[in-house]
């Protein structure tokens, strides 16, 4: 067989590898989008029927009475703010100390390696650790125990993607901060963070959403609450554990509001996530 047979056979052979291969992809594709229109075209027939303006201002109810979820939904918000509050800057730190400073490190592998374990952990093991740590001690469920959950499951979210941004950051920009006698810290705060600052931002983003919809962590720390509470010390309500409870429960109207809160979480999550990918692909073509 001479070489331009050759050549042509192994052309074709590969054209056909990459068809099946473009096959099985888009095949998946559909199976996932297939699954997926239909949970919110589901989400959508149930809930959106239930919604109404009391939804967001009237509180739980008791069965077969009337009421909404804005207790809920303030202790939801609540818990995700202070978590944020107090994940966000710990993971911006040390994504910057495993980008920055421990290139190489035993230390930094180890972390790492440790952040690898924190993201793939179940979050109802993340909940029992914060029952044992202070529900347990203190003898009481609060708002500041399903705070520190979720902020334990939105801490390595943070801390890869920030690692992974300021790992994109060309060295030449660091090297021509070192020529001019740039500290290591005013550059990483002026250059390195500044260059990175939408994919970190992404990263928050994308934490907030990991956890904005989690049940167990907050069954084990802040329980419930049928009425309305800002004190973060105390048992507090949230919009996945009353999804839970109104979802198993035999009343009609805690069932309809189950669904309604499905639709709530639902789509804020899915709009966070749409602000991240709008965020990540401009922070690329930057």
């Amino acid at each position: 067989m001479s070489a331009h047979n050759v050549r042509h056979a192994l052309q074709r052979k590969r054209r056909i590898q990459n068809a099946i291969a473009l096959a099985c992809a888009l095949c998946a594709l559909a199976f996932g989008l297939v699954w997926l229109i239909w949970i919110l075209i589901t989400i959508v027939q149930h809930g959106f029927s239930g919604l109404s303006w009391s939804v967001f201002t009237e509180m739980t109810p008791p069965p077969s009475g009337e009421g909404g979820l804005s207790n809920a939904i303030i202790g939801s918000l609540m818990m995700v703010g202070v978590a944020t509050l107090l994940g966000t800057p710990l993971g911006i730190l040390v994504g910057v100390y495993l980008a920055e400073y421990g290139r190489g490190a035993k230390m930094a592998n180890v972390m790492r390696f440790i952040n690898d374990v924190l993201l793939s952990a179940p979050s109802i093991v993340i909940g029992l650790f914060v029952y044992a740590l202070l529900v347990a001690p203190m003898g009481n469920f609060s708002g500041w125990a399903g705070a520190l959950a979720l902020a334990l499951l939105q801490i390595p979210i943070v801390i890869r993607t920030t690692e992974n941004m300021l790992n994109l950051v060309p060295n030449t920009l660091r090297e021509s901060a070192y020529a001019l006698g740039t500290p290591k810290w005013k550059m990483i705060v002026a250059i390195t963070l500044k260059s990175s600052l939408a994919g970190v931002a992404t990263g928050v983003l994308l934490g907030v959403a990991r956890i904005a919809g989690e049940t167990a962590p907050l069954l084990f720390t802040a329980l419930s609450n049928q009425f309305t509470s800002t004190d973060l010390s105390q048992p507090m309500a949230s919009l996945p554990v009353t999804i839970f409870k109104f979802a198993l429960s035999p009343f009609e109207n805690w069932q309809a509001l189950a669904w309604v809160g499905v639709l709530i979480i639902t789509f804020t999550v899915l709009l966070l996530n749409i602000i991240a990918r709008v965020a990540i692909s401009k922070g690329r073509k930057s």
